[in-house]
């Protein structure tokens, strides 16, 4: 009876996953969970631009009633103040390459 206890030990040791697999997965899902992760609900400039122009296309189609436009319109003015502010923001980042190119 002791030599089979002995081959089940043996059987047991061999069955389990070798050092190195079983470390390397914990160490994957540990790098992944410290990787920042976007926020999927955040809306971008981007974003905003395409709900403008969602708007207009709307708008144009005639997918508002006459009482609904007065809600939209308001929208889309506030939404593009937002971008007018938002965008000269970001364009002095781009401006800067054509006017060096129009100073040589």
């Amino acid at each position: 009876m002791a030599t089979k206890k002995k081959n089940l030990k043996k059987s047991a040791k061999t069955a389990s996953a070798p050092i190195g697999t079983a470390t390397a997965q914990p160490q994957a899902a540990q790098a992944r969970a410290q990787a920042p992760q976007p926020d999927p609900t955040a809306l971008s400039i981007g974003d905003l631009k395409n709900l403008s122009t969602i708007l207009d296309v709307a708008s144009t189609r005639g997918a508002f009633k006459a009482n609904e436009m007065a809600g939209v319109g308001f929208l889309y003015n506030k939404l593009q103040a937002f971008l007018a502010k938002v965008a000269p923001e970001q364009k002095p980042e781009g401006a800067g390459a054509p006017a060096t190119a129009e100073g040589k």
